[in-house]
């Protein structure tokens, strides 16, 4: 086995084994030398776009979530150091940069050029596919300098953070008269709370409380403020501190956050089970259908479906254990990307988009009337490699704790072959034999499997070096 091949997936529909294929050999593509503009896979992970090279700080950081599954092939590592690299003085990260010219990219709209702070959220699941604790020790001065620059920019007097809306990338969201937009505050407790873990991964008792304390303090004014009982919802606040009307795509940060309690987070699920709301056909639009500026063709961010945002959904129910709704969601999720690669009505060839339709088949039309964009593998591949991986077939790994667990509500034929991690490569594959369900499993070195079948089994093991077997029926 070549090492620098990519993993293998099993799967009973062969239709979602040949997108997750297709997606890896399309990646190469977008993989660019800022210079030269020629492909190059130490290069930059860019979609161009009339002929410009921007590296947008959303994408980067999402887009690391599936390169991570590459066995190297690809550095998930290259677009955020770009980032760090240019840090101001200040603390300052902007959210865009033209790398031909290694400038941030500002408009009127968001003059300090800020993004949502989830560089902490990367690093994180980078140290558990990587066990890269050096990196985490040479960064963290970067991430505590840009936390430094958020809280003294946009802090506010009532402990919340002002920004644009345009910050979160919902860039013609109804939410004009937010001062206050929920997703960013969700997103700084997200950031501060993983500032903490990593403070923890460092042994670093100072910093693992200081942004403990920080994440408390953002919760605690989010439960207070943004909250409404009523209608079981997180709005935005103006700048008098009222709550909006807009439900958006938006408030599901704050599952990511571990905001909600249980009795919160259920009212948030019932919305994602309604149609009227967030329930429709293809699962989730980025506005609520009940709301008067829902559009039945996406219209970008007034009802599209986006991968990035679905992937944000998805990962935010696992943190309340609906593993069950999360699977279901991203194979329904998964169903109409296939169907979006079927040619059209007008012949015309299907393909990857940025964006998709609420309530049918089809790439989401842009604001300007143009056809979402097409094979934008930046947030695309969430759905067909990291979903799938994580979310179908259901695996979870940290390779500096050692462990895999496979999360799966029923048995059925599916499984991982070659994956690497560091220097040792797995494979765990489930197959029904004469003996009952047998799962297959082979490694280089020594880790911790637990099988968790939802509502049914779950047990840990230690799974020894070489190939070995287990009859589910005998745990």
């Amino acid at each position: 086995m070549n090492k620098h091949d990519f993993p293998k997936i099993h799967f009973y529909d062969q239709d979602f084994v040949d997108i997750y294929n297709k997606t890896w050999s399309w990646v190469s593509s977008l993989w660019v030398n800022p210079k030269t503009g020629e492909q190059d896979s130490d290069g930059l992970f860019i979609y161009p776009e009339d002929d410009k090279l921007i590296l947008n700080q959303f994408d980067t950081i999402f887009s690391s979530f599936f390169l991570v599954y590459s066995n190297r092939n690809f550095e998930p590592c290259n677009n955020i150091d770009y980032f760090y690299a240019r840090q101001e003085p200040s603390g300052a990260i902007r959210w865009k940069y033209d790398v031909k010219t290694d400038q941030p990219v500002l408009d009127k709209d968001n003059p300090e050029g800020v993004g949502l702070p989830l560089f902490a959220l990367a690093e994180y699941n980078l140290f558990h596919k990587s066990a890269n604790k050096k990196r985490i020790k040479d960064v963290m001065p970067i991430l505590q300098k840009y936390m430094e620059w958020l809280d003294q920019t946009f802090k506010q007097e009532n402990g919340l953070y002002s920004v644009p809306v345009c910050a979160s990338s919902m860039t013609n969201s109804p939410r004009g008269d937010a001062c206050y937009p929920i997703d960013f505050n969700a997103c700084m407790a997200v950031n501060a709370s993983y500032m903490s873990a990593l403070g923890d991964i460092l042994n670093d008792k100072e910093i693992s409380f200081q942004y403990r304390k920080m994440y408390f303090s953002i919760k605690t004014k989010i439960n207070s403020l943004m909250w409404d009982n009523e209608t079981g919802f997180y709005y935005d606040l103006d700048k008098e501190e009222k709550r909006l009307n807009v439900k958006s795509i938006a408030c599901y940060w704050t599952m990511m956050a571990e905001i909600p309690n249980a009795d919160k987070a259920d009212m948030l699920v019932e919305h994602l089970n309604n149609p009227e709301t967030f329930g429709t056909e293809h699962p989730f639009p980025t506005l609520s259908a009940d709301d008067p500026h829902f559009s039945e063709e996406g219209n970008d961010y007034n009802g599209s479906v986006m991968p990035a945002f679905n992937f944000m959904v998805i990962k935010g129910l696992e943190k309340y254990a609906q593993y069950e709704f999360a699977r279901e969601c991203a194979i329904r999720h998964l169903y109409f990307v296939l169907e979006g690669l079927m040619p059209n009505e007008n012949k015309e060839p299907g393909d990857l988009y940025e964006a998709y339709l609420p309530n049918k088949e089809g790439p989401a039309k842009r604001e300007n009337g143009d056809k979402s964009r097409a094979r934008y593998l930046l947030t695309a591949g969430l759905s067909t490699i990291a979903l799938m991986i994580e979310n179908v077939i259901g695996l979870s790994i940290s390779l500096p704790r050692k462990t895999v667990d496979w999360i799966i509500p029923n048995l059925e034929i599916m499984g991982i072959e070659n994956l690497s991690l560091k220097r040792n490569l797995i494979t765990i594959l489930s197959n029904k034999s004469s003996r009952g369900w047998e799962i297959q499993m082979e490694s280089e070195k020594l880790y911790y499997f637990t099988i968790n079948i939802i509502d049914q089994k779950k047990k840990t093991l230690p799974i020894p070096s070489g190939k070995c077997s287990m009859l589910i029926d005998k745990l």
